[in-house]
């Protein structure tokens, strides 16, 4: 049976936490393993644009990104990495699908609605992210795209882009499915809230020790009650559930103890990776012998499918 595909992207906006581990790039690893996909793994500079507008910022987070992802146990031999303005296909492909969208459409993306609810000035990057990210998604024929539970809607706009394309001009791309792994679909921050850059709460993905003890020690305690809920909650990502509350019986109320055993676990999780990726820093030129082959194989498929995308639509006149 013939591998079924999957596509990710992530956009290289800043260094990963421990939610985005959880959240998705552990999923990464885990299928990629599994050998029932063939795995594109895209670095969304271009959607990058619409928050970074410094060229050497952006160079720098792009090899950074990558080197994060092979660190983390990304194999580039049994993947394909590669960066999607590599790929014009993908900017060509976003304004056929702007052509049968409509504005009232992509007015109900949240990233629209969050920006209106702040009063902020929108960008048509942000106003039409939703169509870039269709193309990444159809142009490889994807059949699974590994998302948070607050990410489902990127898939949905994908699909419903599909079948509108299908139905204007014939069967032309498949519909892909979200797939959410549903117990670490929120990955809690040190507040309890989302784990999220933008909160000031995370926990950074490749921390030092000393970064693990001050963000572990500053994780908000309830001290009316046995439990430390955020505490429990971040230590469940990295030890069985049935180990912890036999942790946490034995030390009711010791919030300090259940601190330090979590920085101990934290850190030993983080140490081997860490290592990985200070390791992979010391041959960037690697990198991006890495990024230009994974964008050589992508360009192929993305290719192959516009030749049928410009037949559709009519501008292939040969």
């Amino acid at each position: 049976m013939s591998k079924k595909i999957l596509l990710s992207g992530v956009k290289p906006t800043g260094r990963p936490h421990i939610g985005n581990y959880f959240g998705a790039m552990k999923q990464y690893v885990d299928l990629l393993r599994s050998s029932n996909y063939h795995c594109y793994f895209m670095i969304a500079d271009y959607h990058a644009l619409n928050f970074i507008q410094n060229a050497e910022e952006m160079k720098n987070n792009i090899i950074d990104l990558a080197i994060d992802y092979i660190a983390i146990g990304l194999d580039p031999e049994e993947s394909t990495i590669f960066k999607q303005s590599d790929i014009q296909a993908h900017t060509e492909l976003a304004w056929i699908f702007d052509t049968i969208t409509t504005m009232p459409y992509l007015m109900r993306a949240h990233a629209y609605k969050d920006a209106e609810a702040k009063n902020k000035e929108i960008s048509v990057g942000t106003f039409n992210y939703p169509m870039l990210m269709s193309a990444d998604i159809l142009l490889y024929d994807a059949d699974t795209v590994p998302v948070g539970q607050d990410q489902k809607q990127h898939v949905e706009y994908a699909r419903d882009t599909a079948q509108k394309f299908n139905n204007i001009f014939g069967e032309t791309f498949k519909l892909p499915e979200p797939m959410i792994m549903k117990e670490v679909a929120i990955v809690p921050g040190t507040d309890g809230q989302k784990m999220s850059k933008s909160y000031n709460n995370t926990i950074s993905l490749f921390a030092e020790r000393d970064e693990i003890i001050k963000s572990v020690m500053s994780i908000v305690t309830d001290s009316s009650g046995e439990l430390p809920v955020n505490v429990y909650n971040i230590h469940k990502l990295f030890r069985n559930e049935n180990e912890l509350k036999n942790i946490y019986e034995e030390n009711k109320g010791k919030y300090k103890i259940l601190k330090e055993t979590l920085i101990e676990d934290i850190d030993n999780f983080i140490k081997p990776i860490r290592e990985k990726r200070e390791s992979l820093v010391e041959n960037r030129s690697k990198i991006a012998e890495i990024l230009e082959k994974g964008g050589k194989s992508a360009k192929k498929v993305a290719e192959k499918k516009m030749e049928i995308v410009r037949k559709m639509v009519g501008v292939a006149i040969a």
